[in-house]
C-alpha cells in the first residue's frame, strides 16, 4: 500500500481507508500497530509537518540516511531532496562535539515553485 503511493506521505488514517477498499475486515489499531512496527523496524520513517499528523514514508533501500523534505505553506505540497545535503553539518558535529550520528531529518518550509508562479500568473 506505502509503496503504491510512496509519494503522498500517508497518515494512519489514510492508510486505513486504503487498506479497507482492499480488506474491509481489517480496523485503524491494526494499522497503528503494523506503521509502529515498519517504523521500529525501519522500513517506514514516522514524519511529522508540523501539521500535528503523523505520516509514513518508505525508507529507500540502503539509504544511510532520511531524505529531506520541502513543505509549502500554501498549498500543503510536500517534494523530497534524495542527496544528502548535511555530511559536512555531520563530520562537524561528530568531530567537535564527539556525538556519534545516527540519523538526522531536514524540513524545509516555504513557498514551492508551482504557488510562486500562481502567485506571479495573478499579479499580471
Amino acid at each position: 500500500m506505502l509503496l503504491e503511493h510512496e509519494e503522498d506521505h500517508l497518515s494512519a488514517e489514510d492508510v486505513y481507508l486504503l487498506v479497507k477498499e482492499k480488506s474491509p475486515e481489517i480496523g485503524l489499531a491494526t494499522v497503528y500497530r503494523t506503521l509502529e512496527l515498519l517504523s521500529e523496524l525501519k522500513i517506514v520513517d514516522k514524519i511529522n509537518f508540523g501539521d500535528g499528523v503523523s505520516r509514513y514514508d518508505l525508507r529507500q533501500e540502503g539509504a544511510a540516511h532520511f531524505h529531506h523534505h520541502l513543505v509549502c505553506i500554501e498549498c500543503g505540497a510536500v517534494d523530497e531532496i534524495q542527496e544528502d545535503l548535511l555530511e559536512d553539518v555531520e563530520n562537524i558535529v561528530e568531530r567537535d562535539w564527539k556525538f556519534k550520528i545516527k540519523d538526522h531529518r531536514l524540513t524545509f518550509h516555504g513557498i514551492c515553485s508551482r504557488c510562486q508562479k500562481d502567485s506571479d500568473d495573478t499579479e499580471e
